[in-house]
C-alpha cells in the first residue's frame, strides 16, 4: 500500500496544503486554457485530481471534464463539489481511455509516488494511450535542484490549532517528508516519498511515450524553466497527429 493511500484525503493534508485554493487553481485552469485554445465542449482529463479544485474550473470554462484519483475519500468530496464531472477512483498508470482526450493535467507534483521511475514512464505511456491526436498535455512539477538546493530540514507549523512537525532529507534520491500532527491529546503520523526527478528525466519520459515536447515553464505563466531560478518545472506536450 503506496503511503498516498493513508495520506491523501485526510483533514490533515487540506489543512497542511490549504494554500493551493481556489484562487490558485482558477489561475492554473486559466493558463493551461490560454494556451490550449480549447473550444466548448473539449474532454479534458484531470489526474490526480484530488477534492477536484481545478476539474469545477474546467467544467466551469465548459470542458467536459473526467477527474481521476486513487483516494476514495477525495473523489468522494469531488462528486459534491462538481456533480457535472465523471469523476473517478483510479491508478493513473492505467489509461483511463483510449483517443478519449483533447487535453490532459497532471498539477501540484503528483508524479513520482511509485517505487520506480518504470512506474512513473507507465504513466506518460497511459497519458499518450488516452490523448486524441494532437492532444494536450501539462505535467506540473517541482523545480527538483532548487528543492534539493534548499531543503529546509525541519520546520514547526499550526493550522486551525493543529500542529504539524515535519522533517525532511534526501535519501537515495527520494525526497522523504515525515509530518507528525498533533490535534489536542491525539499524535498522528504521516510520510511522503517523492522521487527527485530532474527535468531531463520526465523529458526523456515524455519523448518515450510518444509525446512531442512544446516547451516548458515556470508556473502557468509563458515565463521559461530556470533550472536555478523557477519554483516549478511545468512540462507542455503533445501527442502528433496520426
Amino acid at each position: 500500500m503506496g503511503w498516498y493511500r493513508h495520506w491523501f484525503g485526510t483533514r490533515y493534508y487540506s489543512l497542511l496544503y490549504g494554500h493551493r485554493d481556489d484562487a490558485d487553481a482558477a489561475e492554473w485552469v486559466g493558463g493551461i486554457l490560454e494556451r490550449w485554445q480549447l473550444p466548448t465542449g473539449s474532454s479534458v482529463l484531470d489526474l490526480a485530481c484530488g477534492r477536484g479544485r481545478h476539474v469545477r474550473h474546467f467544467v466551469d470554462h465548459g470542458m467536459v471534464t473526467t477527474g481521476l484519483d486513487i483516494s476514495e475519500a477525495s473523489i468522494a468530496d469531488a462528486r459534491v463539489m462538481v456533480p457535472a464531472a465523471d469523476l473517478r477512483v483510479g491508478d493513473m498508470r492505467e489509461p483511463v481511455a483510449r483517443n478519449a482526450f483533447d487535453g490532459i493535467c497532471c498539477l501540484f507534483t503528483s508524479l513520482g509516488y511509485f517505487d520506480t521511475t518504470a512506474d512513473d514512464q507507465q504513466v506518460f505511456h497511459a497519458v499518450a494511450a488516452a490523448l486524441k491526436p494532437g492532444g494536450r498535455f501539462v505535467l506540473d512539477f517541482m523545480n527538483t535542484l532548487s528543492v534539493v538546493r534548499d531543503l529546509v530540514g525541519e520546520e514547526m507549523l499550526e493550522r486551525e490549532g493543529v500542529r504539524f512537525h515535519i522533517q525532511r532529507q534526501l535519501m537515495d534520491d527520494v525526497l522523504v517528508k515525515r509530518i507528525t500532527v498533533s490535534d489536542g491529546d491525539a499524535v498522528h503520523r504521516f510520510e511522503e516519498r517523492v522521487q527527485a526527478l530532474r527535468p531531463e528525466e520526465m523529458e526523456a519520459m515524455a519523448v518515450n511515450a510518444g509525446l512531442v515536447i512544446e516547451e516548458t515553464t515556470d508556473g502557468p505563466s509563458w515565463d521559461p524553466f530556470d533550472a536555478q531560478r523557477s519554483t516549478r518545472f511545468v512540462l507542455w506536450a503533445r501527442k502528433p497527429n496520426q
